[in-house]
């Protein structure tokens, strides 16, 4: 009587490489989303600092409404303020 023992090395490898491509793919994922929430806050940045320029240079209400909308204050004094220290 024989007795044969099966091991597989097949199975293994394929387990290891499927969760190697679920930690690749996890880290792109997580790597992009962190690149994006960066340009999204350079983005804010840029643009606060161009409606400061342009409040202080032309003061024209659009300009005023389209600050105060993203900085979410809604007084001219407190712009001109902000804008002010911004600036420095």
């Amino acid at each position: 009587m024989k007795f044969e023992v099966k091991t597989d090395q097949k199975i293994f490898s394929d387990k290891f490489s499927f969760a190697g491509a679920i930690s690749f793919f996890t880290f792109i994922t997580l790597l992009l989303v962190n690149i994006s929430i960066n340009l999204s806050k350079l983005s804010r940045f840029y643009e606060i600092n161009y409606l400061c320029n342009l409040v202080l240079v032309d003061k024209s209400s659009n300009n005023f409404r389209k600050l105060s909308r993203l900085i979410k204050q809604p007084k001219k004094q407190k712009l001109w303020d902000f804008c002010r220290e911004f600036t420095k």
